[in-house]
């Protein structure tokens, strides 16, 4: 076995562990933390795949910005805990039954479709370029100005949504 792949399975082991405990953490901030770590492993897969400027991108922006907005709306709506909640009469049965299918479902796709010798290619040389990063930037910014205008519109009015409703008047009243 390469290095690379060694590298390749400690850090799907670190990305599938990360993501369980995510889930499964009280916490909320604790999760957020360990959502962190998750975007982070993902961003060595993107430099192992050769694509660096996407792993940049998502360490930017999911690691840094969007982080920090669910921290802070976690930390604004006193959200840290989450309280003990009644389960539903089918609720436990019918999650262990869909995650012994996705179990089933995984074990079939690695043992028809897993090929041992690990043959995933890096892009090409060429592809990490500074002028198709000009290209891709310039493309992001004309042709697709209008979902990022809306994408940050809706991240602003659901802060501000946010701190509205719980934000308490002057005396203690809400």
């Amino acid at each position: 076995m390469s290095g690379q792949l060694i590298l390749f399975l400690v850090l799907a082991l670190v990305a599938v562990v990360t993501a369980i405990v995510m889930l499964l953490h009280r916490n909320s901030v604790y999760s957020a933390l360990f959502l962190v770590l998750n975007f982070i492993t993902v961003a060595v897969f993107y430099l192992l795949l050769g694509a660096p400027f996407i792993a940049m991108a998502q360490i930017t922006v999911y690691a840094g910005a969007i982080m920090v907005l669910f921290l802070f709306v976690i930390m604004l709506l006193g959200a840290e805990r989450l309280p003990d909640a009644k389960v539903l009469p089918l609720q436990r049965p019918l999650a262990y039954g869909l995650g012994i299918v996705l179990a089933v479902e995984t074990a079939y796709l690695f043992l028809t479709r897993a090929r041992p010798e690990g043959n995933v290619l890096p892009p090409e040389a060429a592809a990490n370029l500074m002028e198709h990063l000009r290209a891709l930037g310039t493309t992001l910014f004309s042709d697709y100005l209008l979902p990022f205008e809306v994408t940050s519109i809706l991240l602003l009015v659901a802060m501000i949504g946010a701190i509205t409703l719980t934000k308490k008047e002057k005396g203690g009243q809400k």
